[in-house]
């Protein structure tokens, strides 16, 4: 448990993320099905028990997500990859903003905070690293470190074409961080939520025999542990809010590949981005949430000492995914980097969020 803690591993719910949530509009844009006649239904591709989440947040942001073509390799087969599109695509003019998700998790992650950037009249992607989320990966290709670049890259070469604000939250971090190193052209700027990025990999786990792997990752979808997990990091919400949300936290996991495209991770030995830190000559924005029980503040301030051009800014009263405790902050602190080369002190007409740039 600890090990996937270091991970990133952190259920997709906040103790506050109810009221918080609520308290959102839901997307002024309404849904369409191919065809653009009426609400869309959800994709096909997945799993059966998404009907069974009531959470009208991630309900409508799983009605969006589509497949795209993705080439890997030297063959001219395709991984059809799932994300969430634009609803708008902008200008060439503009900077696309590209969300990455937390370790064995989705972009439903970005349920509350996407609408919000949408709205801030940013063109916003989020994007499922290969290996989670909702791909087509029938084929089980590997799903290493660097089989996870090189189908973001040509992701963003076939799809997006444009450098992009890369935001990667708890290991996703670290995704950004090799992404931005092997390919910098393709990245403008960097957004690092929470940023895990000093785990060693996944340490012994990358050690095992393949059968004991296979058991402890059947443990990782469990709902008791990711049960618990939520209830560690969270409090004072209903335990029905918490049951739906681990639902929405695991739903990727039920689908059939899900646990050789986790082993084959795992075994490869995950992440290790500590030797790249020093080479990011990217702008790059540091948000922390101030009650993170995850990633130790000491190593947030050690990142921004090693990056060239970084700043950080704390978000209040928020843990390890404030972009899903504090959607309206972080959607704010998003949009202002994204419009001022300065850093995300601008003010705009979206202004909503108080943060402070360290503890004092």
């Amino acid at each position: 448990m600890t090990t996937f803690l270091k991970l990133g591993f952190l259920p997709l719910l906040g103790g506050n993320m109810t009221k918080k949530c609520a308290s959102l509009k839901a997307s002024k844009h309404k849904v369409f099905d191919v065809h653009g006649a009426g609400d869309a239904e959800f994709p096909s591709f997945l799993p059966k028990e998404v009907e069974k989440i009531k959470d009208p947040f991630a309900r409508s942001l799983a009605k969006r997500i589509e497949r795209l073509p993705v080439q890997i390799g030297y063959s001219k087969s395709c991984i059809m990859s799932s994300c969430v599109k634009p609803l708008i695509r902008q200008s060439n003019k503009t900077t696309p903003v590209v969300l990455l998700h937390c370790f064995d998790s989705s972009c439903l992650e970005w349920r509350c905070t996407l609408p919000l950037l949408e709205e801030a009249g940013l063109e916003a992607w989020a994007i499922d690293v290969l290996g989670w989320g909702f791909s087509d990966l029938e084929t089980r290709p590997p799903c290493d470190m660097v089989s996870k670049r090189h189908h973001l890259y040509q992701l963003w070469k076939s799809h997006i074409r444009r450098p992009m604000i890369l935001v990667g939250p708890s290991l996703g971090a670290s995704v950004a961080i090799d992404f931005t190193v092997h390919y910098p052209e393709a990245v403008e700027k960097l957004v690092l939520i929470n940023p895990s990025v000093y785990a060693e990999g996944t340490g012994h786990l990358a050690k095992l025999p393949e059968s004991v792997a296979y058991a402890g990752v059947s443990l990782l979808k469990s709902i008791p542990l990711r049960l618990y997990a939520n209830m560690l990091a969270f409090n004072s919400i209903p335990f029905l809010t918490i049951l739906d949300w681990t639902n929405v936290g695991r739903l990727h996991c039920l689908l059939p590949w899900w646990k050789d495209a986790t082993v084959s991770f795992m075994l490869s030995g995950g992440y290790n981005v500590i030797s790249q830190i020093k080479k990011v000559k990217h702008r790059t924005l540091i948000i922390c949430g101030e009650k993170d029980q995850i990633v130790s503040y000491k190593l947030v301030v050690k990142l921004h000492s090693e990056l060239s051009n970084a700043i950080i800014r704390e978000v209040y009263d928020s843990g390890h995914l404030p972009h899903v405790d504090n959607p309206k902050w972080v959607a704010e602190l998003i949009a202002n980097f994204a419009e001022d080369d300065a850093g995300a002190d601008a003010k705009s007409p979206f202004c909503l969020a108080q943060v402070t740039a360290s503890r004092g």
